[in-house]
């Protein structure tokens, strides 16, 4: 029997990241991951047909929503085919033998550093230092062998890079999540689905964007999300994204075409499966 071909999934950040975690919970078969630094290194990547998929956070639940991830999606039209809540555990980690009190400065991804904003207000004399990723930021306490400073990350880039965990679950919340979008270009991939991401603009009028949301409202559509995003060069205008879950599809299908008469520019970003959200 033939082995099933790897796919290529592009995450943010290196090996033992949380993006690289979410990207071997989500996929039932092998996958290689491809390393990118950035969400816009990501997103090239799936464009070019580097990446077979591409997973990207998109909010937290401590920190809030990604913002300029949402200006990457209105970018590149990628198709959402999935999403996944992950639980986030944050550990401060420091090379073997290095006491808390021997750190003065903490590095880790700007996200990690605003999910453990209480731990670290409390500390004193310590700088605290954004970096590209938590498992970055680990590895380079191991590779430049630095004593007086620490990372926060996971705990498997902890077992990678051979660092003591300094404290444990230093996020300010126990229950913290961090939800991945699943993309791809291929916009053709049927799934069962029963959650849908889009945006739309309206008029800047009184009541505008309520009537749109009403039209959810009447259909039996949940409203779960709703962002709204500036618009380039044109002031005080907004893109407006949501998401939507439905129990019926022809619920979905009559609040769509009543939306469509009345905003502008609406795009589907995607129909997919509701994620669950276990807690642990």
């Amino acid at each position: 029997m033939a082995k099933k071909k790897k796919l290529n999934i592009a995450i943010q950040g290196i090996a033992s990241s949380f993006h690289e975690i979410a990207a071997q919970t989500y996929f039932d078969q092998p996958i290689e991951t491809i390393e990118c630094l950035s969400f816009h290194r990501l997103c090239e990547s799936l464009k070019t047909g580097e990446a077979d998929y591409a997973v990207m956070a998109i909010e937290n639940s401590i920190a809030g929503s990604i913002l300029p991830n949402y200006f990457l999606l209105q970018e590149y039209h990628f198709s959402i085919i999935g999403e996944l809540y992950l639980p986030i555990h944050m550990h401060l980690l420091a090379l073997p033998g290095v006491k808390l009190s021997d750190i003065t400065s903490i590095e880790s991804h700007p996200m990690a550093i605003r999910q453990c904003a209480e731990f670290l207000y409390a500390l004193k004399g310590v700088e605290i230092r954004e970096s590209d990723d938590t498992a970055l930021s680990a590895k380079r306490v191991k590779e430049l062998k630095l004593k007086n400073t620490a990372a926060i990350a996971n705990e498997y880039a902890a077992k990678k890079y051979g660092l003591q965990i300094l404290e444990k679950r230093i996020e300010t919340h126990k229950k913290n999540f961090t939800r991945f979008l699943i993309l791809t270009k291929r916009s053709n991939e049927k799934k069962e689905s029963n959650k849908a991401s889009l945006y739309f603009e309206v008029a800047n009028e009184v009541g505008s964007l309520a009537d749109a949301l009403m039209s959810f409202k009447s259909n039996s559509i949940n409203l779960t999300k709703i962002q709204s995003i500036p618009i380039i060069g044109r002031p005080s205008e907004y893109s407006i994204h949501i998401d939507v879950e439905w129990k019926r599809r022809k619920n979905y299908d009559d609040a769509m075409h009543q939306v469509l008469r009345q905003v502008k520019n609406l795009n589907v970003l995607g129909e997919y499966k509701k994620a669950k959200i276990e807690y642990k």
